[in-house]
């Protein structure tokens, strides 16, 4: 039976990914993470709406709150600023030391102890705000890293169906799929209406009118 971990965060990325999972895979296990950041509460809303369309046979919550205390980043620590300008060369604050890996591997270990045989992430290097932890290279280092630190009974896979797309490609994808977008969050700061203002907000709202939709979730400004 094929059977996938589907890293669920409730944003778009994720949900287009578990959309291309519940299409491709026979048994499906969500797995989201508290991790302090400041959208925590909207971020599991998204989650358990996203849990209620697509009735995995397991979902499953971590919290992380060490990656709150170590900080690093303006996600999850106040006294940094969200950006608000275009993305440019640098990495951005917003950016999570490690987290990608850190999922990976919790989620990893479940699907050892299931036997599945895929790990969904909804990471984006082509379109993205130039993280580390979003890159081809990275992902396919950290499947070599699986193959060889786990006892590989069933190789488990990487799968990264959204990867090399664009975000307008990636919200045309999801709309072909019937992804529920009124359930999903990108927002970097509010948790009731979607700030419109954060890069991550702009992004989206760049690609659903380049996919010529209208973005189902609220926002406070639509800039672009």
């Amino acid at each position: 039976m094929n059977k996938a971990i589907v890293l669920v965060s409730g944003g778009l990325d994720s949900l287009v990914s578990a959309a291309v999972a519940a299409r491709d895979c026979e048994e499906l296990y969500f797995l989201h993470v508290n991790y302090g950041q400041r959208t925590q509460k909207k971020e599991l809303e998204s989650f358990e709406a996203i849990c209620r369309h697509y009735a995995p046979k397991r979902a499953e919550v971590i919290s992380w709150d060490w990656l709150a205390r170590i900080g690093g980043s303006s996600l999850i620590d106040t006294n940094m600023e969200i950006p608000t300008q275009d993305p440019t060369d640098e990495v951005p604050s917003t950016y999570v030391p490690f987290r990608n890996a850190n999922l990976l591997c919790a989620a990893v270990a479940w699907a050892e102890v299931l036997g599945a045989n895929s790990v969904y992430i909804g990471a984006v290097e082509e379109d993205s705000s130039g993280y580390p932890d979003c890159r081809e290279v990275f992902f396919s280092a950290f499947e070599k890293t699986v193959e060889t630190g786990t006892k590989n009974l069933i190789p488990i896979k990487i799968m990264t169906p959204v990867l090399q797309l664009s975000k307008a490609e990636i919200v045309k994808l999801g709309l072909e799929l019937g992804a529920p977008f009124e359930h999903s969050w990108s927002c970097y700061s509010s948790n009731d209406e979607a700030c419109g203002e954060c890069e991550s907000c702009r992004l989206r709202l760049k690609a659903f009118a380049q996919a010529g939709h209208t973005d189902p979730i609220k926002y406070r400004n639509k800039q672009k």
